[in-house]
């Protein structure tokens, strides 16, 4: 069945349309100019936010209770454990219903767990089987809610503005980054880590109020219960290079190189002796490059294979040079322009993967695409976790150029096959 639904699914890659000479515009906020993605964007601004003031205050609260890096990798991997189990799967629900009604129900069962975290917080019951707990919840409901969310995107703008409207989605968690940690380690110096619990469960109803409203501009391929499961998505995949690329590429780098999380708690802590503050500082700065990096990748039309490739070597190289730099005041230089490297890359892949597949896959790419990208977080979490525990936050953030390394290479030396058009095959022309 499975093989027959890919054979009946045309192998055409879907390509914008090009504007007439002199119309094209290189306006990295351009999908601004659709309604439905201006709802959708606020929404996702201020829910994002609230997300990251959680789980900041969450890294810090389980660096207090265990203290220690490799039980703080632990804590953190078990939200990834329903996504590396079932991440793909949900590629699949997400390719069979409304997107919007899907993500209604899926983001108000986040902002129903998190104001169960904060309730219980509240009464003094915050211990590191709860914080378990929450992750595992918000796990399962990650695994239908990523792929749709990224999906969704490409249904609120015109094909020509999708490289812009990816890039924005990317500023907007970027973006939150650098205001949630903010807003973090002063909640959690001024009144405390209950209330950053607070913030998130309050900001969903922002993103809810904006998918009642939304309407958006392509309803996408008709839902069908025979188009073929997870096995169709990769076959699909894998016969196209400009898919499978990316992924596996990400892959490498998601597994080692984006463990932050687990990375900058202990670099505040052990290697400069501050505090939720410092932590909170050095997650924005990384957070500052990042929205610069996706911005900067918004001016993009099409990806090329040697965008990746370049993105993917700076992301190490900057990795390398964070790790030897000795005050806080460079790490905090280098960790930014780590963030504009990083997120150029992790936005080149994301477009990359959203130009090239066809509408009736989309879901089960970008299921793929989470999975590489936050399914892989229980085992790159651990061993981070590990590695910071031996040798410190410094061999850590070595391992993870090590992954960037490894990925250029794999994008410099892959082989385009003859029959393959290589303006698909290395991006679209411009």
């Amino acid at each position: 069945m499975d093989r027959d639904a890919l054979a009946a699914v045309p192998e055409a890659i879907p390509q914008p349309s090009a504007p007439p000479r002199g119309v094209r515009s290189r306006n990295s906020l351009r999908a601004l100019r659709s309604r439905p993605f201006r709802l959708y964007f606020a929404g996702q601004a201020i829910s994002a936010s609230g997300t990251f003031v959680q789980q900041t205050a969450l890294g810090w609260l389980v660096l207090k209770l265990t203290g220690s890096a490799s039980d703080l990798g632990l804590v953190l991997a078990v939200g990834g454990v329903p996504n590396l189990l079932l991440g793909p799967w949900g590629g699949t629900v997400a390719d069979r219903v409304d997107l919007r009604k899907l993500l209604v129900v899926t983001q108000t069962t986040y902002g129903v767990i998190a104001a169960a975290l904060w309730a219980l917080a509240a009464a003094g019951q915050a211990t590191v089987i709860l914080i378990v707990v929450v992750s595992v919840l918000g796990g399962f409901v990650q695994i239908v809610d990523s792929p749709a969310r990224q999906a969704f995107v490409s249904r609120l703008v015109k094909v020509d503005d999708l490289g812009s409207a990816v890039s924005l989605n990317g500023v907007v968690v970027n973006s939150a980054r650098v205001v949630g940690p903010a807003v973090a380690g002063l909640l959690i110096v001024t009144i405390g880590t209950t209330s950053c619990f607070a913030v998130n469960a309050l900001s969903y109803l922002a993103v809810v109020g904006a998918l009642v409203v939304i309407r958006p501009l392509d309803a996408g391929p008709r839902a069908s219960r025979h188009g073929g499961g997870v096995r169709a998505g990769l076959q699909y995949a894998r016969r196209h290079q400009q898919l499978w690329l990316p992924l596996a590429m990400m892959a490498l780098v998601g597994l080692l190189a984006f463990n932050f999380a687990v990375i900058l708690p202990v670099l505040a802590k052990e290697t400069f002796h501050g505090s939720g503050g410092t932590y909170g500082l050095l997650a924005a700065v990384l957070s500052v490059g990042s929205v610069v990096g996706s911005l900067g990748v918004g001016l993009i039309r099409h990806p090329r294979r040697t965008y990746l490739l370049a993105a993917s070597l700076a992301f190490g190289a900057c990795l390398l040079v964070t790790a030897g730099a000795p005050t806080l005041a460079l790490v905090c230089v280098t960790l930014a322009a780590t963030g504009v490297a990083g997120f150029a890359f992790v936005t080149l892949c994301s477009t990359t993967l959203q130009l090239h597949a066809a509408p009736a896959y989309r879901g089960r790419i970008m299921a793929l695409w989470v999975f590489v990208y936050l399914g892989t977080t229980p085992i790159g979490t651990i061993i981070t976790g590990q590695v910071t525990e031996a040798g410190g936050p410094r061999a850590a953030l070595l391992v993870g150029a090590g992954s960037c390394l490894i990925a250029s290479g794999l994008a410099a030396l892959v082989h385009t096959p003859p029959n393959v058009d290589a303006s698909l095959v290395d991006g679209l022309p411009e």
